[in-house]
């Protein structure tokens, strides 16, 4: 059974979600605040997707989000007030692997946390192997990243992303394909959250990440991984 962590200051709000989601699967542990949930983390809680309240009081959402990306990789999704671009790209760029707008349908976001827990899987690619893409090697086998000999730490979501990449290197892939395969969401999904993923993997992978000559943007159309 899937255990989440809900980050939730509204004990009402909390106590309804927290319910429905049990109702669905679900093992549901509650923090209260940012502070509590990142002491759970801390103390290596066992919790396999964080849902996490953007509005918090005093540790607000994205900063526990930019605290935990630090150093764990567990899924995290937002649940926001509002959906505006600027809540979303920043709640994004902090590392998030998705966001749901509030109020939420519960089923809607056991859908959301099913089909990240299904990608943040240690599923082995249908197609194992190294691939090699100038300093950057990919072993899709052993699901591990190393740059110049160096292993890359990354999210799941990164990784299968990169991966992605990895094995149509030279293609040109679209945002609205990549949604498809690397978050299970068809056509319906968000186009912000690849960018925003790209963004953060060419962070790590790029040796100039402002200037990406690895993971490059076809205007227009998407993305394309190619050697230097």
């Amino acid at each position: 059974m899937p255990r989440l962590l809900l980050v939730e200051d509204d004990p009402m709000v909390a106590e309804a979600l927290s319910r429905a989601l049990r109702g669905l699967g679900h093992d549901v542990a509650v923090a209260g605040s940012g502070e509590r949930a990142l002491e759970l983390l801390a103390a290596r809680t066992p919790v396999d997707l964080v849902l996490l309240d953007v509005m918090l009081p005093g540790v607000d959402g994205f900063e526990v989000c930019r605290r935990i990306r630090v150093g764990d990789p567990v899924p995290v999704i937002l649940l926001t007030a509002r959906g505006d671009a600027v809540d979303v790209v920043v709640g994004l760029e902090c590392g998030a692997d998705d966001y749901v707008v509030k109020p939420v349908e519960p089923r809607v976001l056991d859908a959301r946390v099913k089909a990240i827990l299904r990608r943040a899987a240690p599923a082995r690619s249908a197609r194992t192997g190294v691939h090699v893409i100038g300093d950057l090697e990919v072993d899709t086998g052993a699901m591990v990243v190393t740059r110049g000999g160096v292993e890359v730490r990354l999210t799941s979501t990164e990784l299968r992303l990169l991966i992605e990449f990895a094995e149509h290197a030279g293609q040109v892939l679209s945002r609205q394909t990549l949604l498809k395969r690397v978050w299970d969401y068809g056509f319906a999904g968000d186009s912000r959250l690849v960018d925003a993923t790209v963004a953060r993997l060419r962070a790590k992978i790029e040796a100039e990440p402002a200037n990406p000559t690895l993971l490059r943007t076809v205007r227009g159309f998407g993305y394309r991984l190619v050697a230097p």
